[in-house]
């Protein structure tokens, strides 16, 4: 085990947060436990009364997936490029 240096802070029994800490983030590395989702994810915050009526992230997308259902398909000109996706 090793030995701690102690410092007058120890000694005080001073329990007190610094007003400001310096970290060197160009020393960072990532998390390299810290597994990429298989698909992309997009996050969307709700605002709080509409997100006391969900208690899951699957019961949003549920309720998403059918409006989606409900909505009419775009309709589609001559001589206009087809919507991003369906190409």
């Amino acid at each position: 085990m090793r030995k701690i240096a102690v410092t007058e802070q120890m000694v005080d029994g001073s329990d007190e947060l610094r007003e400001e800490y310096r970290f060197d983030y160009g020393k960072a590395k990532p998390n390299r436990f810290a597994g990429l989702p298989a698909e992309p994810r997009v996050v969307v915050v709700l605002d709080p009364d509409v997100a006391e009526v969900f208690e899951t992230p699957d019961a949003v997308n549920e309720v998403l997936r059918a409006l989606i259902k409900t909505m009419p398909k775009p309709r589609i000109l001559e001589g206009s490029a087809p919507p991003a996706g369906q190409r």
